[in-house]
C-alpha cells in the first residue's frame, strides 16, 4: 500500500507533489527546487534554492538527503543504503549515519550508482562527472568476516571523472581532479593534485588558477 501511494505521488504534477511530500514527509523543499519523474523518499529530504533532481533517478532507505543551493543529481542514478531500522548487518556501528549531502553549486551527473550506507558528502562546486562511476561505503570486512561500512568525502571544487570506484574510507581533497577510470579507497591530503591510477595516487600538480577552481556557478558551459 506504501508503494502504490509513492507511485501515485510519483506521478503528480511537481506544484502539487511538492506540497504533498512536505505535508506528509515533513520535507524541507524550497519553492524554487524540483524533482523530476523520480523515485525520492529518504527519510528526511531539505533542498535549498534551485536544488533540482532529475527524472528516474531513485533514492531509498537514506537518513537524510540534503541539496544546498543550485545543488543537482541528474537522472537515472540510483542511490540507496542499508537501512537503520533493519537488524542484522552493520549492527556493530551504533553511530552510522545513512546520508548524501551535497554542499552548494555540487553536481552528481548522470547514471551513476551510490552507496550511501554510510555519510557521503560532496563538497561545494564539486562534480562527480560523466557516467557510471561507483560511490561504495560499504563492502565485507574479510578479517572480521562481517559487513563494514565507512564514510566517503568529496573536497569542495573537485572533479571526478567517468567510470571511477570510490570505496569506504576514501576522502578526496578539496581542489581536486579524478581521472576517469580511477579506484579510490584512501584518504588523500594534498590539495591541486591530479589523482589516477588503480588504485590512486597523485600523479601531477594543478595550476590553483585553472578556472574550474575559481568559478562562481555550479554548472559548467
Amino acid at each position: 500500500m506504501r508503494s502504490l501511494l509513492r507511485l501515485l505521488i510519483v506521478l503528480l504534477p511537481w506544484a502539487l507533489r511538492r506540497h504533498v511530500l512536505q505535508r506528509l514527509y515533513g520535507y524541507r523543499l524550497h519553492p524554487t527546487s524540483r524533482i523530476g519523474r523520480a523515485w525520492v523518499f529518504p527519510r528526511q529530504l531539505v533542498m535549498e534554492q534551485g536544488a533540482a533532481i532529475g527524472d528516474l533517478t531513485v533514492i531509498r532507505n537514506l537518513e537524510l538527503v540534503s541539496l544546498g543551493e543550485y545543488a543537482t543529481i541528474g537522472r537515472l542514478n540510483w542511490i540507496t543504503a542499508y537501512p537503520l531500522d533493519r537488524s542484522g548487518h552493520f549492527a556493530h556501528l551504533t553511530e552510522r549515519q545513512p546520508q548524501l549531502l551535497l554542499a552548494e553549486h555540487a553536481a552528481v551527473t548522470h547514471r551513476h550508482i551510490v552507496d550511501c550506507t554510510e555519510r557521503v558528502s560532496i563538497g561545494r562546486y564539486a562534480t562527480v562527472a560523466g557516467y557510471r562511476s561507483q560511490i561504495l561505503t560499504h563492502s565485507i570486512d574479510l578479517a572480521a568476516g562481517r559487513q563494514d561500512a565507512q564514510a566517503i568525502s568529496i573536497g569542495s571544487f573537485t572533479f571526478v571523472g567517468t567510470a571511477c570506484t570510490l570505496l569506504g574510507g576514501t576522502a578526496i581533497p578539496d581542489y581536486s581532479v579524478v581521472a576517469a577510470q580511477t579506484l579510490m579507497r584512501s584518504a588523500f591530503e594534498d590539495r591541486y593534485r591530479l589523482y589516477a591510477g588503480v588504485p590512486a595516487k597523485p600523479v601531477a600538480e594543478l595550476d590553483p588558477q585553472m578556472k574550474y577552481f575559481t568559478r562562481s556557478q555550479g554548472f559548467v558551459t
